[in-house]
């Protein structure tokens, strides 16, 4: 089954309800995920090569629970294609073209696999053309960098370690708040 079939045998109202017991903090954003549901009944699916993945997760850095939304290629090209895929810049219409993978459709309910799909579709926004100028800013700030002197590369990033000092920093003093 493809994503594009799913979404067409489900109601807004029904995919609302789950959304929102998925995603309690969304509830203010209920109306741009409307707005995308009713785009994509619109558009035409564009077949890809790829899957929809959809699988319960562990952080290995806070060990918090996550529902992780990928894609896989079904015909992987070269080694970095045989791993899991990042989707959420993808195109809409691409999306609506992909396959849903067995164990997604096993694991989740319909309703819950249009849940997460829209929440990861919209990670970025609600507009396709916000989307995409975010993914074009992405590419440009990994240009810059590959641009860079060693020395400029070393003077504006940060390792791991000194992001994550920071981060506890700030939770520190956000705890003597």
């Amino acid at each position: 089954m493809i994503f594009k079939q799913l979404v067409q045998t489900n109601a807004w109202l029904s995919i609302a309800s789950i959304l929102l017991e998925l995603y309690p903090d969304e509830e203010n954003n209920m109306e741009g995920y409307e707005t995308v549901f009713e785009k994509l009944l619109m558009m035409n699916p564009e077949e890809t090569d790829m899957t929809i993945v959809i699988s319960n997760e562990k952080d290995n850095f806070d060990g918090e629970k996550y529902v992780n939304v990928s894609g896989t290629y079904n015909r992987p090209k070269n080694e970095d294609e045989k791993f899991s895929q990042a989707i959420e810049f993808t195109p809409w219409n691409l999306w609506l073209g992909m396959e849903i993978s067995k164990v997604s459709l096993d694991d989740f309910s319909g309703l819950e696999i249009i849940a997460h799909c829209l929440y990861e579709m919209t990670f970025v926004g609600f507009a396709e053309e916000d989307i995409q100028e975010d993914l074009n800013s992405l590419k440009k700030t990994v240009e810059d960098y590959k641009m860079m002197t060693e020395e400029e590369k070393q003077n504006n990033t940060t390792s791991l370690d000194e992001l994550l000092d920071e981060l506890n920093e700030e939770d520190n003093e956000n705890e003597h708040l």
